[in-house]
């Protein structure tokens, strides 16, 4: 399995940075080959992208989820892969995002890729284009900021105060 780290500085807070990075069906605006992420649920991702000139599938689970800290996730079924992103603050208004990933590539047009760094390459101008990204639009404000570790899933709180109210406003109607 191959391995590749790269970290860099973003110019927003940690918090617009990691917000930003839980937006996971954005990734496609910034990460070369993505073409698809679809969120199934609060830990699960279907992946689509192309990879060595082959479309790619693959369903990965967020394995440890720490708002402002640390995403990890791990495939669990198709192209084999594992990683995490992590956030640290740089100063008031910056971030230090650090990318790991590991890979198993496939077949030999994908080994001979890994051995000329082409995914090396592709993670940093991944992280790159996510730096131009997240400044560029400032963020949303719409992170998820929900925690997993392992199978624990802790639901983020603005989701269970709207389920509250939303509950509380059909039962009194």
């Amino acid at each position: 399995m191959s391995r590749f780290e790269d970290t860099l500085t973003v110019g927003v807070p940690v918090r617009v940075a990691y917000d930003q990075w839980t937006q996971f069906e954005d990734f496609p605006k910034f990460m070369e080959g993505v073409k698809t992420v679809e969120q199934i649920d609060d830990q699960t991702l279907r992946w689509t992208a192309d990879v060595a000139g082959k479309t790619k599938t693959w369903t990965a689970d967020i394995t440890d989820q720490t708002p402002d800290e640390r995403i990890a996730w791990k495939s669990i079924e198709g192209a084999d892969n594992a990683g995490a992103v992590l956030f640290e603050p740089a100063g008031s208004n910056e971030t230090r995002v650090t990318l790991r990933i590991e890979a198993e590539p496939e077949g030999a047009v994908e080994s001979a890729g890994d051995a000329l760094g082409f995914l090396e390459r592709r993670v940093k101008g991944d992280l790159e284009r996510f730096k131009e990204y997240v400044e560029g639009t400032g963020g949303d404000g719409h992170g998820w900021r929900g925690e997993i570790h392992g199978d624990q899933v802790q639901p983020d709180a603005r989701e269970s105060s709207h389920a509250l109210t939303d509950d509380s406003s059909r039962t009194s109607s």
